[in-house]
């Protein structure tokens, strides 16, 4: 894209677009399955003789992962990438913490 709106092709733009909705429902499904992931961990977790800071750690990656998901499906995909890499994240070390 030039800039110039009528340096634009319409299959160019249908392209874009078609580029734009796949990265919307990535970064939403990504994020509904790391929160599901997270959320089974966590309940998993709770079961175990594990410190609460585990479990904790499980809901909150899920949570910031759930708000990764809402975020690509309004079209904020790259803020919802950053959210599922710091989801993942607080998870991972969450699990260090066993």
């Amino acid at each position: 894209m030039s800039g110039r709106p009528d340096s634009d092709t319409p299959s160019e733009i249908a392209e874009e677009m078609t580029e734009a909705r796949r990265a919307r429902w990535t970064a939403t499904g990504a994020g509904a399955l790391l929160t599901l992931a997270g959320l089974a961990a966590s309940g998993l977790r709770l079961t175990d003789p594990a410190p609460a800071l585990v479990p904790a750690a499980y809901a909150l990656g899920a949570a910031v992962c759930a708000l990764a998901a809402v975020l690509g499906s309004r079209g904020r995909t790259r803020r919802a990438l950053w959210l599922l890499i710091a989801g993942v994240m607080v998870m991972a070390v969450g699990d260090q913490f066993d």
